[in-house]
């Protein structure tokens, strides 16, 4: 019976009490449950041994279950224990086994038991109805006995523990939005040593709204303090595309307090380094400095955030400075293809925009522009104080509430701006005539025959931060890998897709991406083509040739270069062919043929990364400023390393299901690229699986 939802071990001495028939046959036997603790294998073994414990008595006769239906699971089951005696029976209730044995009294070890047995009924029977003796399942059964205990049961430690795991399975199965929550949270380590040594990140959050996250490594001797802005480019306007990387280049050009120079000789005294990058959805502003200078860099922070003087010679100065960096970053082929990957994979949505802006934005943004930035996406709520290494937390909390009093506490999140204008994935491609065209069609190739190196690049929709997925997403592009002919390794790599690349020897580089944002994300690969089968034909040569020939050249080696009068140049055939091929292949791989020892292989590959790129108190103050912004909390080491474990071949092809299989694809591919197949031939290519 049950009292309380704590099982009670019932003893009796009349099989009648217990509701079941006297054993007919003397011949032992056994059925197991699986979901019986003491049942399966074990069973046997407890027989045995009370059997040779009790040698010399009589021996064990028969065994026996009782099976009870679904619907009386959570009904009391029984262990029963006779002997050849019908007259003398002892009872065990329990699960769902009955284990016939003779008579307690007549071994030590069965008095042992059935002393236990009383105690447990005694614990919860009422003061008034205990007896010094084991009391029969008879006596207990009279009306008495049967009321309801007035006191409480003990609350033993073993309920109090499992009080607390439904507790935490709950919050497991209802987790907050913010938070990654892909498999088990859990380490499963042997040794929790590197738990328990990993500094705390502490978090205080300001009745302002302002955040202030620290991890105090106090035997460091620098430390780095930053601001992480939950602000970017994504959310401007086309009008406006372009303000917030304008507005870090002025942000540190003076201040009314400070002016240019002043500011970079404080800097430079202290031996510390002050920078700031834009991103498509946070902006950064930190300083590296050591211990004692703390609270100098925090001052200047401060106040560079706050109280900026925009001096208009300064905007104009910076136009200039802003457009040549826009004619170095045009020379940077592989930030043209992303950023070329962007437009066509989030066209018409704030995602598709560049960070640096268009020229004609650049030469239109004024003071007012900045100004009004500021204030709308500047504020506490959506601002984190990061630092790391010799920093106290107490002390530094301290210090931001008297160096940011000016922060807007405007409630307005960049999750509800987004809301408005949510990132949309189109699968396309744009075709561009050259480097200076702009877009004229619904494809991005940059068809360029002066860049010797064929780019390109293929994307599947991503996950966003706070996705499921994004875990078993990180490990496909481990999976994938990158590779680079001038790294001297390729072809012994477990990637199959660089083994493919590598022997083959089509390609100079490629690279497996995961691209997050906060709704949205990009996964796919960038490929560069080979170099090394460029050739060249003179035009006097290639004219000798019979027409047919010259049809051949001029069609599958990509261009004459007929205003110099140079001849054919183009990298081998089917190069491109082979090289999209590979990776199509590889990618589509993932949706059917998976390897656990790949998968394994990947997890340690991706660990590994993760650490490494923690060597230093910058990068751990970047990764705790976007994580406050992105998730809310800081994820401990030990359980992202959890959730990556948890990863294996069957979720990789659930995954590769979800976000490859028969899915839209973005392609923009620059350079000699006449030969790279069409935008049908790849979107095909991600279902027609060949093995």
């Amino acid at each position: 019976m049950k009292r309380n939802d704590v099982d009670i071990l019932e003893v009796s001495t009349d099989s009648k009490d217990c509701g079941f028939d006297e054993p007919k046959e003397e011949k032992r036997s056994y059925l197991g449950s699986k979901n019986d603790k003491l049942g399966g294998t074990k069973a046997p073994e407890i027989i045995e041994k009370i059997h040779e414990d009790a040698e010399g008595e009589e021996t064990v006769n028969t065994m026996k279950m009782k099976i009870k239906k679904p619907e009386e699971e959570r009904c009391e089951n029984m262990w029963r224990l006779k002997t050849l005696n019908p007259s003398n029976y002892f009872y065990i209730r329990h699960r769902t086994s009955l284990l016939c044995l003779p008579d307690p009294r007549f071994s030590v070890i069965a008095m042992a038991i059935r002393k236990l047995l009383a105690l447990s009924r005694r614990r919860l029977v009422p003061s008034g109805h205990r007896s010094t003796s084991t009391t029969s399942a008879a006596t207990l059964a009279t009306p008495a006995a049967a009321a309801p205990s007035l006191a409480k049961p003990p609350v033993m430690p073993y309920d109090r523990l499992v009080q607390e795991v439904r507790s935490k399975i709950k919050k497991l199965d209802d987790p907050d939005p913010r938070f990654l929550r892909y498999a088990s949270p859990h380490p499963d380590l042997a040794d929790h040593t590197p738990i328990l040594a990993a500094p705390e990140t502490r978090v205080t959050t300001l009745p302002n709204g302002l955040r202030v996250a620290t991890e105090s490594t106090l035997a460091s001797r620098t430390a780095t303090v930053g601001v992480w802005i939950d602000a970017g480019s994504r959310f401007e306007t086309d009008e406006t595309n372009g303000t917030a990387h304008f507005l870090e280049h002025m942000i540190f050009k003076g201040t009314e307090s400070r002016t240019v120079r002043q500011l970079e000789e404080e800097i430079e005294n202290m031996g510390g380094h002050l920078n700031a990058y834009t991103s498509r959805e946070q902006t950064t502003y930190y300083a590296k400095v050591l211990d004692k200078d703390v609270p100098k860099a925090l001052e200047i922070l401060a106040d560079i955030l706050q109280n900026s003087s925009f001096d208009e010679k300064r905007i104009e100065r910076e136009r200039d400075v802003i457009l040549r960096e826009m004619e170095e970053v045009e020379g940077q082929t592989e930030e043209v293809i992303f950023d070329h990957l962007h437009a066509t994979a989030f066209q018409y949505t704030p995602l598709g925009r560049t960070i640096l802006g268009p020229a004609q934005n650049i030469n239109s943004i004024t003071k007012e522009h900045l100004k009004n930035y500021i204030s709308t996406h500047y504020t506490a709520p959506r601002m984190v104080i990061s630092a790391a290494g010799a920093v106290k937390h107490e002390d530094l909390v301290e210090l931001v509430k008297k160096k940011f009093p000016k922060l807007s506490n405007n409630p307005i999140t960049a999750s509800q701006l987004m809301a408005r204008e949510p990132a949309i994935f189109t699968g396309s491609e744009i075709v561009f005539s050259s480097l200076t065209t702009t877009v004229c069609d619904i494809q991005v190739r940059i068809i360029d025959d002066d860049i010797l190196l064929a780019q390109f690049a293929i994307a599947f929709s991503g996950a966003s931060w706070t996705d499921p997925d994004s875990i078993a997403l990180m490990v496909m592009q481990s999976m994938l890998g990158s590779w680079n002919k001038n790294s001297g390794w390729g072809k012994h790599m477990g990637s199959g897709l660089v083994q493919r690349v590598a022997i083959n020897d089509i390609a100079e580089s490629v690279m497996a991406f995961n691209t997050n944002y906060k709704d949205s994300g990009l996964f796919g690969v960038y490929a560069v083509a080979k170099v090394s089968h460029l050739f060249l034909i003179s035009y006097e040569i290639l004219c000798s040739y019979h027409r047919s020939v010259i049809d051949w050249y001029t069609g599958r080696l990509f261009c004459v270069k007929r205003p110099k009068h140079i001849g054919v140049v183009g990298p081998k055939p089917d190069c491109l062919d082979d090289l999209a091929y590979a990776i199509m292949h590889e990618i589509s791989k993932l949706c059917y043929r998976v390897s656990e020892t790949d998968v394994i292989r990947a997890r340690n590959q991706l660990k590994a990364s993760l650490q490494l790129h923690m060597d230093g108190t910058s990068p751990i103050a970047e990764d705790i400023g976007r994580q406050i912004l992105t998730y809310g909390r800081r994820i401990p080491v030990a359980e992202l390393f959890a959730r990556i474990d948890a990863v294996d071949a069957s979720t990789v092809k659930r995954v590769a299901n979800r976000f490859i299989f028969d899915q839209d694809v973005a392609l923009a591919a620059l350079g000699p690229i006449q030969s790279l197949p069409d935008y049908n031939w790849f979107r095909r290519r991600t279902y027609m699986l060949r093995y």
